[in-house]
């Protein structure tokens, strides 16, 4: 009798055996991807190659599956950082740079740069700016959409396209994008533009814009630009010296608002026209 009980124990346990090597445990869900099996419950996978031995692995411990972690991790913590930069920035006492300022210190260029506060700016600059740049800052909520409509239509139709960016989006492009036209750039602008709209008022925004635009290569800010270009300080800036800041702001490589060719100048009579009427305009920052 205890020789039967033996052999009938023995025989459960080779049938346990054989069961668990050639068949496919319950607990197992098919998986869409061929030869892959997903545990209940559990972070890991069934492989099986062309023999047919199988085993498991943990995705998270993969190559594969370290690399997506990061991925997915570094995606987070991209969305997260302009939020956080963009609460930190509010601060008066803190003074952004540009990723252009960023990129001159890591080759370093090096570059000029003074902060000054908006009360330390001539309100004509700022209102030369503004009818240059974005006549529409303090109607919209970081996007012209009429204009980005227009310059969108214009593309489909062949057309030659006019620049639809705003202040906003020239702020956080210089913020946290890089130059360059793409659309991938101009996809991210948009959405980085309208939070930076949210959650800056609109005089510390322009404040931080006037700081950290390029006026030429190595010349960031207002009043780094006026010394450098004019021999004076940002507050002293006449009306016509305001106007020629105001439009090189599109190429300040090229256009030089010190040696104005006869195009400059043209567009520097009628921005001062403009900014003497600005009016209701510029009513946020003034």
């Amino acid at each position: 009798m205890g020789e039967l009980g033996s052999d009938a124990k023995n025989i459960r346990h080779e049938s346990r055996r054989v069961s668990r090597k050639n068949s496919i445990p319950a607990r197992f869900a098919l998986c869409p991807m061929q030869g892959v099996r997903w545990k209940v419950g559990v972070a890991r996978v069934l492989v099986r190659n062309k023999r047919g031995r199988g085993y498991l692995v943990d995705p998270g411990r993969s190559p594969f599956g370290r690399v997506m972690r990061y991925l997915i991790l570094t995606a987070i913590v991209l969305a997260i950082l302009p939020i956080v930069l963009l609460m930190l920035y509010r601060l008066p006492f803190v003074h952004p740079i540009s990723t252009l300022m960023v990129k001159d210190l890591a080759t370093f260029s090096g570059y000029e740069r003074q902060w000054v506060s908006l009360d330390e700016i001539s309100p004509v600059l700022v209102n030369s700016v503004m009818m240059s740049e974005d006549a529409k800052f303090c109607s919209h909520a970081g996007i012209d959409w009429d204009a980005l409509n227009s310059v969108v239509s214009d593309t489909i139709d062949g057309e030659q396209t006019r620049g639809a960016s705003t202040i906003p989006m020239q702020t956080a492009k210089n913020l946290f994008l890089w130059n360059g036209r793409s659309f991938i750039r101009k996809g991210l602008e948009i959405p980085l533009a309208v939070m930076t709209d949210l959650m800056l008022p609109k005089r510390r925004l322009m404040e931080i814009y006037l700081n950290i635009a390029e006026w030429g290569p190595g010349i960031y800010g207002i009043e780094a630009a006026a010394r450098h270009h004019f021999r004076t300080s940002a507050a002293r800036l006449s009306s016509r010296q305001a106007a020629y800041l105001a439009v090189t702001l599109p190429n300040p490589k090229i256009r030089n608002p010190a040696k104005p060719g006869r195009g400059l100048q043209t567009l520097a009579r009628v921005n001062e026209r403009r900014a003497r009427g600005a009016g209701a305009y510029v009513g946020c920052v003034s």
